[in-house]
Formats: C-alpha cells, sequence, structure tokens
C-alpha cells in the first residue's frame, strides 16, 4: 500500500475520543513525512512502524478471542507488523492464518475501526502504529495457534473484558470495545 491510500485509510477514521484524535494527527503526519513505516528489524528498526491487530469476535455469543502474549504478559487480540508496502488489512488475513490457522472473514468492510500508537515496554522499546479490525467467528471454530508466543488463547465475555481490570488486557482494549461495540451488537 503506498502513502496516499494509507494516508486516506487513516483520514476515513473517525475518533472515538481526544486521544484517538492526537493518535490519528500523530499517525497522519508520520506517514506524510516520509520516514519508514515498516518493521525491517526486530525489534525495533525503524524505532516507529505500522501493526495491524484483529480482534475476533463471535457476535451471539458477545465473545473476544484474546492470546495471553508471553513477552507482553497481557491478553491481547491477534495481530502483527505490517510488512513493507503490504496492505495492513492483508496483513491482518496473513496474521489471522498464521495465529490462528484461519480465514479472515471481516465484520463490516476490510477497514480498520480503531487506531493507537503506543510506546511498547521491554527490550527494543519502540512504537508501534497500530490499526485495529474487526473480524467475526464463532467461539466453536476450530483454531490452530501458532506455538510459542502464546501462555493461552481464550475466548472472553465482552462484558466481562470491560468490568476486568485493565492491568491484564491491552491498554487499549476498553476503549476499543467502546467504539467497536455498536458494530458487533448491530
Amino acid at each position: 500500500m503506498d502513502r496516499e491510500d494509507l494516508l486516506e485509510l487513516v483520514r476515513k477514521l473517525p475518533p472515538l475520543d481526544e486521544r484517538e484524535t492526537v493518535d490519528i494527527q500523530d499517525a497522519l503526519a508520520w506517514i506524510a513525512s516520509g520516514k519508514p513505516l515498516y518493521r525491517i528489524q526486530k525489534p525495533d528498526v525503524p524505532p516507529k512502524h505500522l501493526v495491524s491487530y484483529f480482534a475476533v469476535v463471535d457476535p451471539i455469543s458477545k465473545k473476544m478471542l484474546l492470546q495471553d502474549h508471553l513477552l507482553a504478559k497481557l491478553w491481547l487480540p491477534p495481530g502483527g507488523h505490517v510488512d513493507p508496502d503490504e496492505d495492513p488489512a492483508d496483513a491482518v488475513r496473513r496474521e489471522c492464518e498464521e495465529e490462528l490457522g484461519i480465514t479472515a472473514e471481516f465484520l463490516g468492510k476490510p477497514n480498520p475501526h480503531f487506531i493507537t500508537v503506543t510506546t511498547t515496554n521491554g527490550q527494543g522499546e519502540h512504537t508501534d502504529v497500530s490499526l485495529w479490525y474487526v473480524l467475526t467467528a464463532s467461539e466453536s471454530t476450530q483454531l490452530t495457534i501458532e506455538d510459542d508466543k502464546f501462555a493461552d488463547v481464550r475466548w472472553w465475555g465482552i462484558d466481562d473484558i470491560l468490568h476486568a481490570p485493565l492491568a491484564r488486557f491491552d491498554p487499549e482494549l476498553h476503549r476499543f470495545i467502546t467504539k467497536i461495540q455498536p458494530l458487533v451488537e448491530g
């Protein structure tokens, strides 16, 4: 995906709140700057790069699939780094197959619903510009989980996530759920 297409994708995101407005502005300035967009060396080259997250939801049971990530030590939606010139939606398709062993089925159009700009913790501190997508699957879908990255993978009730301590999850997950609830419940 070229820079102009990526800029247009980010411009179309309606912000949930002031924080997302700031993240959209940050992402647009970064994309327009001409700086590298894609990670080319683990964990932090370049120090700011593009990521695609995807929440897999079962709209019938109102549950979301999350992974207990070994490095982050948090419950996160699946996802990964966008490869050079890759469409972020194609990164979702690729990562869904790699991490879960299933074909990505987008809930609605294959567009992001949320964006975050966050600094990671630990070795190779860097900034992820993360586009968040929504996929749909049944809680009974047979998954083939990628080895050695996750302590556990499980379906969580969306209300249970919202009422659990935020410290157990990606720090932006509660905001993301708030934004996508009308889509999931619709």
